[in-house]
């Protein structure tokens, strides 16, 4: 006997990773999705031989919920280096990670990135955010980020130049007023497995989940409307009636289907993308602003760390500000001007590809809104709700409420 019906509305990673659950205990869902593709945010296009990403993203190995879900042999994936090189006084310094690469780190000790105590601390940080379970840290007590720094004993000089354009590249924003048990479990993640990108770009993940999906599962161009209990009506009317319904959209358009609930305040980036003929830096390297003093916090050569996001002979710079830069136009004029100072004039030469100003791309994880780490996903009998605005502001969160809120339905159904 066929099992009842679930629509799922959203085709993010979180809609994605609940229809497979749902799927594979052999209940009928079915997702909405009013975009042309899967993915959401995380998504890949390709233009011109490149392939950019909707801003700047990686994946981390050590997620638990990727380990269960993703086939990442699949994915082909393509490491950074453990470290980073840091823009300072007018040259490019390298931090490398002491553990992985001790040698390159002790030839780095010096560098003007920090003290000698503070590159001593940051394995303190690492022990101190590896230790226990990884449930527990969600329990711990939290503060900001940036106070969190300060009592571990980082100095000024060391939060400005590596920590503050580092974590803020991953939060989206530079005060690490993020919670303390958000910058553990991230530091937590880098430090137990490798960060990496999809051989094809970060779209690649979505695109996997929905290729283990059955043909016709999966429904495109289709915009909801409005959801009521069990019942969905489409933008053209037509309305569609089910045994559950799980809104798996992006948080604005979640609070704006699902009546009572507060959309989350949202961080924003913009990512510019630029064709140079040679790349600025050799390497998979991760390349941060420890100045402070432009719009760009970071950078990265994507065809260094995976060929195929560039046509041969041309490399793709990746370009992060987090901020909303302004004008389009102004703020590539800025950026280009930033970028030469620390690569000289061959950035002249680069091509603008394209600008992602992304305003809602990550929801913001004060202390506030992580003090319930796990928000409830069942609103009520029949209605669900998934997102890393549910879990925390990460990929794995995303794919965690997924499948919390197909768990929830599943538990409902069999009632």
């Amino acid at each position: 006997m066929a099992k009842p019906g679930v629509i799922v509305v959203g085709a993010g990673l979180a809609g994605l990773a609940c229809a497979k659950a749902l799927r594979e205990a052999r209940v009928d869902a079915r997702i909405l999705e009013a975009g042309d593709a899967p993915g959401g945010r995380v998504r890949t296009d390709a233009h011109e031989g490149f392939l950019l990403d909707r801003g700047f993203q990686v994946y981390l190995t050590a997620y638990p919920e990727g380990q269960r879900v993703l086939d990442l042999k699949a994915l082909s994936l393509r490491r950074f280096i453990p470290g980073a090189k840091v823009w300072r006084g007018g040259r490019l310094h390298t931090l490398a990670d002491p553990l992985r690469q001790p040698l390159e780190a002790v030839s780095h000790l010096f560098t003007p990135v920090g003290g000698l105590l503070d590159k001593l601390r940051v394995l303190e940080l690492r022990q101190h955010a590896t230790s226990g379970e990884l449930g527990d840290l969600w329990q711990r007590p939290q503060q900001d980020s940036l106070r969190f720094l300060r009592d571990l004993g980082f100095s000024e000089e060391m939060i400005d130049t590596f920590l503050r354009p580092f974590f803020g590249g991953i939060f989206l924003e530079r005060e690490l007023a993020t919670s303390s048990r958000m910058l553990e479990f991230v530091f937590r993640m880098f430090s137990k497995g490798h960060t990496v990108v999809p051989e094809r770009g970060m779209g690649a993940i979505a695109e996997q989940l929905a290729a283990k999906l059955p043909s016709g599962v999966l429904r495109m161009k289709v915009r909801v409307a409005e959801v009521w209990g069990h019942r969905v009506r489409l933008a053209d009317g037509e309305m569609l009636h089910a045994d559950a319904v799980v809104v798996a959209t992006d948080p604005a358009t979640a609070a704006s289907l699902l009546v009572g609930m507060p959309a989350p305040r949202m961080n924003r980036v913009t990512c510019l993308y630029f064709a140079a003929p040679e790349p600025p830096v050799e390497g998979p390297w991760l390349v941060l602003d420890g100045e402070g003093r432009g719009l760009v916090n970071n950078v990265a050569v994507m065809s260094e760390v995976s060929p195929a996001y560039a046509p041969k002979g041309q490399a793709l710079v990746s370009v992060s500000v987090v901020d909303d830069g302004g004008d389009a136009q102004a703020l590539e004029a800025r950026v280009r001007g930033q970028l030469t100072e620390w690569f000289g004039t061959a950035v002249s030469a680069w091509r603008h590809l394209r600008t992602y100003a992304i305003a809602e791309a990550l929801p913001v994880q004060t202390p506030s809104a992580l003090v319930e780490p796990h928000r409830p996903v069942r609103l009520a009998p029949g209605l669900y709700v998934c997102g890393d605005h549910r879990e925390n502001a990460s990929i794995d969160g995303a794919l965690t409420s997924g499948r919390r809120a197909a768990e929830a339905v599943l538990l409902d159904l069999e009632r």
